[in-house]
């Protein structure tokens, strides 16, 4: 085989291929018996029919297709190899020449993964994260605490406040007309969580049992239902019930309730401890990212569409199964934030180019600095791996080369050893 290729534009390259005629030879064969097995010829039984009859019955030519498809997968594979080529898209084909005894000849226009220019990487000044715990946030912590174990009390009278759990029956009409998913009754919506239209818990604030009002909203211009979307609505609201949280009192008592504490002061030490190794964290991951924006930033990269597409693709998945693991899916999602699967990837859109441009540049210095993942390395994280899941090293092993992951976990091995090395050489302003 032979495989030469070019430049034709910025990140698209031309690939020319050709294959030996004797190779073409074996394909037409091989298609043979792959068709000759589906062809119905009178006196023959099927997969039977001598190939010399096949041929002046339905021609050579009826192979071809079939031939070509099993030489060119390889022969392309073969030839982006040879050329240490990275395609990060779909190759769009043009076959030049197939005949019974000629070579086979085609090109493959693809895009190709950029090129990065690097800028200056080493010696970045990265500013300084604050890790002190101050009283504040102690005290945050421990309304956040309370208002996850409030109990819920049924309101008798006075109008619904921010926070409560309103049980309300509502009927949308838009233009004077009932809507679809316009309806519900007894519905249990908390007042303040933005779950609904823009504007409509504010309308049932202030409100009190038994009470009925039309709820005045306009739906969001990028709402999901096409037919809704910028228009003015009328909600039919009936309050039904009210339930208020009721907050724990900040004493000894509730610290044994939410802890292996005796006091209060014991465990607001604790929770301090705990906000600071947090802060750390948090601190370690904000100079991860400083540092990796100022060397992509100095980087000069040109990244091709389909690559940021890919990448949107990807975080749009993990969104959905994130979801999943919440009971949600991307339909409800969609119902509830007004928002459509276009505005949703536009939103992801500007993550996934970020997120493209941050590895090609990280893969620029690692290739630098002849950094690479090695067997070690690797042993390494799925150590790490195995606590973090507590589960056996080997067993964890086999399952990403059941999958075909373990050149995506060598990957991200290689892209935190290039990180850490950029920590290392910076500087804290």
């Amino acid at each position: 085989m032979k495989a030469t290729w070019e430049k034709i534009d910025k990140n698209l390259v031309s690939i020319d291929v050709e294959v030996e005629a004797e190779k073409v030879v074996v394909a037409l064969d091989q298609a043979f018996k792959k068709v000759v097995s589906k062809v119905n010829v009178p006196g023959f039984r099927k997969g039977k029919v001598p190939r010399g009859i096949f041929e002046s019955r339905f021609g050579v030519e009826s192979l071809y297709q079939d031939a070509i498809d099993i030489l060119l997968p390889e022969a392309y594979t073969e030839a982006v190899k040879e050329h240490n080529l990275e395609p990060v898209d779909r190759p769009e084909i043009d076959v030049t020449q197939f005949a019974k005894g000629e070579a086979f000849k085609f090109v493959a226009k693809v895009i190709v993964k950029p090129e990065v220019t690097l800028g200056e990487y080493k010696g970045l000044e990265i500013e300084a994260v604050q890790t002190e715990v101050t009283e504040e946030e102690i005290a945050a912590e421990l309304e956040r605490l309370q208002t996850r174990h409030a109990e819920l009390t049924v309101v008798e009278e006075g109008p619904a406040q921010n926070g409560d759990i309103s049980v309300i029956d509502f009927d949308g009409y838009v233009d004077g007309e009932q809507f679809d998913g316009g309806y519900s009754e007894r519905y249990s919506l908390e007042l303040g969580s933005g779950s609904f239209i823009p504007g409509f818990e504010e309308q049932v604030v202030g409100m009190e049992l038994g009470d009925f009002k039309d709820v005045e909203v306009t739906f969001p211009e990028t709402y999901h239902a096409e037919h809704l979307a910028g228009k003015q609505a009328v909600f039919k609201v009936k309050l039904h019930e009210l339930k208020r949280k009721s907050l724990p009192a900040l004493d000894d008592e509730f610290a044994k309730d939410v802890s292996e504490f005796d006091t209060l002061e014991e465990y607001k030490q604790d929770l301090a401890a705990k906000l600071k190794e947090r802060k750390e964290k948090d601190a370690e991951q904000a100079r991860e990212v400083a540092v990796v924006d100022k060397a992509t930033a100095a980087a000069e990269v040109e990244i091709p569409e389909s690559m940021i597409v890919t990448e949107t693709d990807f975080l749009l998945k993990d969104f959905e199964n994130r979801l999943r693991s919440q009971g949600m899916n991307l339909d409800l999602y969609y119902q509830f934030s007004g928002q459509s699967e276009d505005v949703l990837r536009g939103q992801m859109r500007s993550d996934a180019e970020k997120r493209v441009r941050n590895n090609l540049v990280l893969e620029a210095i690692a290739k630098a600095e002849g950094f690479e993942a090695s067997e070690e390395d690797l042993n390494e994280e799925l150590e790490k791996l195995s606590k973090q899941y507590s589960r056996p090293v080997e067993e964890l092993k086999e399952i990403f080369e059941k999958n075909g992951n373990i050149a995506n976990l060598k990957e991200d091995v290689l892209l935190r050893k290039t990180i850490n090395f950029l920590l290392e050489n910076s500087k804290t302003a």
